[in-house]
């Protein structure tokens, strides 16, 4: 039968797609079904990821970037602006090329590695004979068989009570990414990735941002040091934040929202904005997955119940990504797909949550992997600490970008590396080497000792490791 598959992966995030293109590189034959539509109802795989989510979110930070390096930091370069306009319009339609030629990549992976792909939403039918009967509901209904199943339908943004997305005004990362002029004044809800990282596009462009946290601190997961120095920057900024609020009431009107809410002293207050991004968390997707059919097992958030493998209560019935538990991200979903393509294989696929880095997008940007300093504390762990400022870095200086520090947390006795945090410039790329030295159980002393390119952003890591042993050269 041509519908009869070795494996069927549910969706095409970074999860799934990941997941179908390593099943097919060790010789099975893979289905992978996806109904995400482009703006010409054709096939734009990707997921959240690169549709609505890192993909475009970083596409306009960078447009953002520029418009305020060229607002405020050419000059320092000798470099005179005269007439600086931004054309939202056309930002948003460079966002939009940016994605689809990411959608046009993974059909063209699919192709090259021989993934039949279906474009429509994907739902069992039911078991027999060891298999399962897969649906595909969309413009061309197909039904598909295989013997292993991998979901990876991922997650989408939580909503508020009381203020439901009509992502004109009240918006999800989704309608945050698509809206066609600044707004004078922009309200966020939520000071997760995701509001800051959106604030932060709109703020740059000139609109004056209030982001409301229910949380009495700021950036709680974060290394409790790092998270200081960011809300400090961002509030010189002019980003408006506001902690341990309770939201009252939101209400939509013509041309606006506003918002009632009490502070963290428990005065009433009142916030009239233009536009609402409610970034609150994101829930699983299993709607029409059609789980009851076949006995899949959810909790009680609506997410898959999995094993440490990966593996569902159901055999050969697997699941990865936004959609089980753990981290909510692109780079653990992928981690998880190919693990699991490797298992399905009889390999040992590994994933290990403590290597996952972190990264927030904004300026500066904010990366860390492994333990922070809080949680060493309360874990009762003897450890060292080293960090290193930027504006002590001599690249850092060209660059005109001297904010942050990188920051070593290393075990008191074996100087074995526990956590790197870092927020400044490039963060983001920065952290992997970090990542790589403790998935090699590097110690401090280990990254002290290699040599590092001068000038370059780089020597910061190696000083903070120097600086767990108090002995950095450049400062």
């Amino acid at each position: 039968m041509s519908n009869q598959f070795d494996v069927i992966v549910i969706g095409a995030g970074p999860g799934g797609y990941i997941a179908a293109i390593r099943a097919a590189q060790l010789g099975f034959k893979v289905a992978c079904i996806d109904e995400w539509k482009n703006g010409k109802g054709g096939p734009a795989p990707g997921g959240t990821c690169t549709n609505v989510g890192c993909i475009p979110s970083k596409a306009l930070l960078q447009s953002s970037e520029h418009y305020d390096q060229a607002a405020h930091h050419f000059a320092d370069h000798g470099i005179t602006v005269e007439g600086l306009k931004m054309d939202v319009a056309k930002m948003i339609a460079r966002k939009d090329t940016v994605v689809k030629q990411n959608n046009d990549g993974i059909l063209y992976l699919f192709k090259k590695n021989k993934v039949s792909f279906f474009h429509g939403r994907g739902s069992f039918v039911k078991s027999a004979d060891g298999a399962y009967e897969v649906a595909v509901t969309g413009e061309k209904p197909d039904t598909l068989t295989a013997k292993h199943v991998v979901i990876a339908t991922g997650s989408s943004a939580r909503q508020l009570p009381g203020a439901e997305f009509d992502e004109k005004l009240i918006l999800s990362n989704d309608g945050a990414l698509a809206v066609t002029e600044v707004p004078k004044k922009l309200g966020v809800i939520g000071s997760g990735v995701i509001g800051l990282e959106m604030g932060s596009v709109w703020r740059r462009l000139g609109a004056e941002v209030t982001v409301l946290e229910a949380l009495p601190t700021f950036l709680a997961a974060v290394d409790e040091q790092v998270a200081k120095e960011a809300q400090k920057i961002f509030v010189k900024q002019g980003l408006k934040l506001e902690l341990g609020v309770k939201i009252a009431e939101v209400k939509a009107g013509k041309k606006g929202v506003s918002i009632s809410y009490a502070n963290a002293k428990g005065e009433e207050q009142k916030l009239d904005v233009d536009k609402l991004i409610v970034s609150i968390g994101r829930v699983p997707n299993t709607t029409g997955l059609n789980a009851e059919a076949v006995g899949l097992k959810l909790d009680e958030r609506g997410a898959i119940v999995v094993d440490d493998d990966c593996k569902t209560n159901l055999p050969n019935v697997w699941a990865v990504g936004d959609v089980v538990r753990g981290p909510m991200l692109a780079h653990k979903a992928e981690e998880e797909g190919v693990a699991v393509a490797e298992r399905i294989a009889g390999q040992h696929g590994h994933v290990d949550f403590n290597l996952i880095p972190w990264v927030i997008y904004t300026n500066p940007e904010i990366a860390w992997v492994g333990k922070t300093e809080q949680a060493l504390k309360a874990e009762g762990r003897a450890y060292k600490a080293g960090s290193f400022p930027f504006i002590a870095n001599g690249r850092a200086r060209a660059l005109g970008d001297t904010t942050g520090f990188v920051k070593f947390l290393a075990d008191a006795a074996t100087d074995e590396i526990l956590g790197v945090h870092i927020i400044g410039p490039f963060a983001s790329e920065l952290i992997a080497e970090a990542c790589v030295a403790m998935a090699f159980k590097a110690s401090a002393e280990d990254i002290a000792r290699i040599c590092h390119a001068h000038p370059s952003l780089s020597e910061s890591t190696k000083e903070a490791a120097l600086a767990v042993d108090k002995r950095t050269l450049n400062f």
